[in-house]
């Protein structure tokens, strides 16, 4: 059911403007111009959807990063350190999972006019690095796959806090390191209102904005129509790698990093 659009988006990316509505929407019809479409979308406006590209996985991509990194460290400290106050601040992560992000579009914008950073790479991507679910899901993987004993012998062996995490925690943690990436990834690659909110250059949008504005202009444009679907066939692309590449860690066994 679900790879019923995916199909729809291949076969119409490779046809032409006029038979998109009038042949058998579910398959391939004469002439076939996939590549051919491809190639246009690439270098339609001096290759503006190239640009997009680049924005999304430097979005979704280093915001991933940082945020599985950020989350990680937080979710491995809430879960292994006794400390005052750690209960309230863990609720608090809980209570910031519960808010929708379109709720902090606006306040983000007030601040960030403050700031004086809207309409700037960093209004999309400072968002990006904060995952309040990444924290949750970090803290309750750290506290049932991170044994104390590993721990402990790291530490008689003269190993440092953070040298005991890194080579020690995040192998344990593997799993749930990759699924907090991907599903920021997914979250920000798939971002909508945030752009819409903080951008007015055309040249710092992501694909899903990019193509929006594209989608908005068919009426007076009639060949973008074609554009549009070709660049949503290619802008699940990158989702569909980094599922791929990322799925082997899940296959992994909690206990891997121990025996290493």
């Amino acid at each position: 059911y679900f790879l019923v659009p995916i199909w729809w988006l291949l076969v119409a990316s490779s046809k032409t403007q006029e038979n998109i509505l009038g042949t058998n929407g579910l398959w391939f019809s004469s002439p076939f111009r996939l590549l051919a479409n491809i190639g246009d979308v690439l270098t339609y406006q001096n290759g503006l959807f190239l640009r997009w590209l680049v924005n999304s996985l430097l979005y979704a991509g280093g915001g991933a990063l940082l945020a599985t990194l950020f989350a990680s460290m937080a979710g491995y400290g809430l879960a292994k350190y006794v400390f005052p106050g750690r209960e309230v601040f863990f609720n608090t992560v809980l209570g910031g999972v519960l808010v929708p992000a379109t709720a902090l579009a606006l306040p983000l914008f007030l601040l960030f006019s403050k700031m004086q950073i809207v309409d700037t790479f960093w209004a999309v991507f400072l968002p990006s690095i904060v995952s309040p679910f990444g924290v949750y899901l970090a803290r309750i993987y750290a506290a049932a796959s991170v044994p104390e004993e590993l721990l402990e012998a790291s530490r008689l062996d003269g190993a440092g806090e953070f040298r005991t995490f890194f080579g020690l925690g995040t192998r344990l943690m593997a799993p749930a390191l990759v699924t907090i990436f991907l599903f920021q990834f997914v979250a920000i690659w798939n971002n909508f209102f945030l752009p819409l909110i903080m951008l007015q250059n055309e040249r710092l949008y992501p694909i899903t904005l990019g193509l929006y504005t594209w989608n908005s202009t068919v009426t007076r444009s009639p060949e973008l129509r074609i554009f549009v679907i070709v660049g949503a066939l290619l802008s699940i692309v990158p989702l569909i790698i980094a599922f791929v590449s990322l799925q082997r860690f899940w296959r992994s066994g909690l206990a891997a990093g121990g025996v290493k």
